[in-house]
């Protein structure tokens, strides 16, 4: 038994024992640490990074391309309301070429009557009738005026 408590207060014992507590408490150290540990190791961060950069980087090019493809919807759709309206001038054109419709043209639109017949204009009755609001205008100065006008103008704003 002696030499047993000897062993026991024997500096390499004790260091040996300080040792496998140590190493007993880094293990149990370790192994808490692993179970706290995320599931995110280094190489997801790096792909997370990868993904996150190439988004930044392919963002702006791809809206560049939406927009632009945008644009050249646009310009089809006014390309083809343009060929519309050459068709409708075309026709237009054809029609001017012909006597007949020039002649039908003039006679409403300029009121022309061939040679013997007599033209007629009928007013609207009712078009006749309404006073004017502002013919008493005309016997007063041209400034006199222009201010009434800014006066009616600056009225309505209010």
């Amino acid at each position: 038994m002696a030499v047993k408590d000897r062993d026991r207060f024997s500096t390499a014992t004790r260091i040996r024992l300080i040792g496998e507590q140590t190493a007993a408490r880094v293990y149990r150290s370790q192994t808490k640490r692993q179970a706290r540990r995320s599931r995110l190791t280094g190489r997801a961060a790096l792909l997370a990074l990868v993904v996150c950069s190439l988004i930044v980087a392919l963002a702006y090019p791809m809206r560049q391309y939406v927009s632009q493809r945008a644009d050249i919807a646009d310009l089809q759709q006014e390309k083809s309301e343009t060929r519309q309206r050459v068709e409708q001038l075309r026709d237009m054109k054809a029609r001017w070429q012909d006597d007949a419709y020039a002649e039908q043209q003039v006679r409403a639109r300029l009121h022309y009557v061939m040679p013997g017949e007599t033209g007629y204009i009928v007013i609207d009755p009712g078009a006749a009738e309404q006073p004017r609001a502002d013919r008493g205008s005309a016997a007063r100065p041209w400034y006199a005026n222009v201010w009434d006008g800014v006066d009616k103008s600056d009225a309505a704003e209010r």
